[in-house]
């Protein structure tokens, strides 16, 4: 499979998503600028984690009129598929790619650790291949993560099967009690009705490598791999 990382002044993640998808998981990756207008014939763009832009007026509010993203859009439409995470899940609600808005945490704080997640979906690529029954430690650095919605998204979203990851503990039991940020049904990732753009607030490509003595991130490239 052959992926594109798009770089944005401010991206802090995008090397990281290379070195794991060409290192560990040995794929086919392209770098792609943010100004260019080309994605270089990638089967998946993925946006990765930062700071685009500053976070000026809202992250990922200036990422969006970047020249590449007509051409992420237009590669989303046609039922290809998008990633993002972090910065990136932010673009994708900021572009109407995905639904809902991610608000600033709870604490107005930024926080960085490890949280658990709970797969929901599916039939979503990202977590058809994953163990339901099971908690996966994934990172989170963010500052504006709290996922919101208007009342009838969120039914939608269940409905049709697209929430993607939520907020546990290590058991797997959902509740605000482990909920970082305050998200709406400690919703931590969501994708679209087509299921072909995924969003999500931790980082998988930080629990990847085994030298960190985490992997739980590459299971979920490994459902990618294997579904998309």
């Amino acid at each position: 499979m052959k992926f594109g990382v798009v770089t944005f002044p401010g991206s802090n993640c995008d090397q990281d998503m290379i070195y794991i998808l060409e290192k560990v998981l040995n794929q086919e990756v392209v770098s792609l600028w943010h100004k260019e207008r080309d994605l270089k014939g990638v089967d998946m763009v993925v946006l990765p984690g930062g700071f685009s832009f500053g976070d000026y007026l809202r992250s990922g509010a200036i990422a969006k009129f970047s020249p590449i993203m007509d051409d992420v859009v237009a590669h989303a439409k046609k039922g290809a598929y998008v990633l993002g995470i972090c910065n990136g899940f932010q673009m994708l609600t900021e572009t109407g790619l995905l639904d809902g808005a991610l608000l600033h945490n709870n604490n107005q704080k930024f926080i960085c650790k490890n949280v658990h997640l709970k797969p929901i979906s599916n039939n979503a690529a990202i977590t058809k291949g994953l163990d339901h029954s099971v908690a996966y430690s994934v990172p989170i650095a963010h500052g504006e993560g709290r996922y919101h919605a208007a009342d009838e998204t969120i039914s939608e979203l269940e409905q049709n099967d697209q929430i993607l990851f939520k907020y546990c503990d290590s058991n797997g039991l959902d509740s605000m009690e482990h909920n970082p940020n305050g998200s709406l049904l400690n919703i931590a990732g969501v994708t679209n009705t087509a299921k072909n753009v995924f969003g999500m607030m931790p980082h998988p490509e930080r629990s990847s490598d085994p030298i960190l003595n985490n992997s739980d991130g590459a299971k979920l490239f490994e459902s990618l791999l294997k579904y998309c």
